[in-house]
């Protein structure tokens, strides 16, 4: 039998430095402060289902709890989001979107989230629901895809 010492746990980094500068996380080419910022910090609102699926990636990248518990449909919405500290969001690229405009009451956005964790590659593969609760789009569930 071993007597090694196990290694004790490497410290969590904080979330990525993103400022209004910062290239947005969400993939679209725009700064941060005039892409999802807007919607994280101000009175707007996303316009689209795709638009609050970027920013709520975003939100995932920086750790904003309270917005994605905001943008979450309170019939599914969790009480607390958990973070996890190994967990980083790397790229967002949407496949496909179904309504989701700002004419409509539903909508569905399909896409890849590339992520490492512990340093391991990965990717989320989801297709999320969206509904109009109060006039604003809401993430509602998803499907795993892969």
């Amino acid at each position: 039998m071993s007597r090694r010492k196990t290694r004790p746990a490497r410290p969590a980094r904080p979330a990525p430095a993103v400022t209004a500068a910062s290239p947005c996380p969400c993939g679209l080419p725009a700064p941060y402060g005039d892409c999802c910022a807007r919607f994280h910090t101000g009175p707007a609102t996303a316009p689209t289902a795709e638009l609050l699926m970027r920013s709520r990636y975003s939100a995932f990248v920086l750790r904003d709890g309270p917005y994605l518990l905001r943008t979450w449909s309170p019939g599914t919405r969790p009480a607390t989001v958990d973070f996890d500290p190994a967990m980083r969001w790397t790229g967002l690229t949407i496949e496909a979107t179904t309504d989701g405009t700002p004419f409509h009451q539903h909508g569905t956005v399909t896409f890849r989230a590339a992520y490492t964790h512990t340093g391991t590659p990965g990717t989320l593969h989801e297709r999320s629901r969206f509904a109009r609760h109060e006039g604003a789009w809401v993430y509602v569930d998803g499907d795993f895809l892969d």
